[in-house]
């Protein structure tokens, strides 16, 4: 029912720059949380960064500093701004949606993910 397309993945030199998007669609609870989690080869999945609808942002603290996470609500998408990469930042990148449905329980729905490749 829902679905989450990320894009703008690909090859980037250390202190580089790129910017991931996310496309949600279908039907998204408009209050729900939307992040960018990676992961690495041969690595657990972890949490990059996350935004709720209201706009308030958490970052790992390897990637505060460096990564921005913002969205457009109506348009239910959801970026991330990567600066100053480095080569451990090499990692598929995974777009997740949270929300508790009203009269329901918790939905969580991921994206495909997007390479993203740091050469040092």
């Amino acid at each position: 029912q829902v679905q989450l397309v990320e894009s703008g993945g690909g090859l980037v030199q250390a202190g580089g720059s790129l910017r991931l998007s996310c496309a949600a669609s279908g039907s998204i609870f408009s209050s729900n949380t939307m992040a960018w989690y990676r992961q690495a080869p041969g690595k657990q999945r972890e949490l990059v960064a996350a935004i709720t609808s209201l706009g308030s942002t958490n970052y790992a603290d390897s990637v505060k500093g460096r990564f921005t996470i913002s969205r457009v609500n109506a348009l239910n998408t959801v970026y991330l701004q990567m600066d100053r990469l480095q080569p451990e930042d090499t990692a598929v990148y995974y777009c997740n949606a949270k929300w508790k449905e009203p009269l329901g329980g918790l939905m969580d729905y991921w994206g495909k993910g997007t390479l993203v490749t740091v050469s040092s």
